[in-house]
């Protein structure tokens, strides 16, 4: 029997953000998809220390950050 981890559809639902993000990036919709990486990539965060996995705490709240100095340079 497989253990899933808890969580699944805040995890889902970050990564199906994440890919929308992307998309926007892609046709330069911007600042739409700053902000969407930004929603998606806290909520990764959240996922990671719900998970308590440090690399996507790590990562994904990296990423956060940038995206916001970013959004404000």
């Amino acid at each position: 029997m497989e253990n899933k981890k808890p969580y699944q559809k805040l995890a889902w639902t970050s990564t199906t953000l994440l890919i929308l993000a992307a998309t926007l990036a892609a046709f330069n919709v911007h600042p739409q998809y700053v902000w969407m990486f930004i929603i998606a990539n806290s909520m990764w965060t959240l996922t990671g220390i719900l998970w308590k996995e440090t690399s996507l705490i790590v990562l994904n709240a990296g990423l956060t950050v940038i995206y916001i100095v970013g959004l404000l340079w």
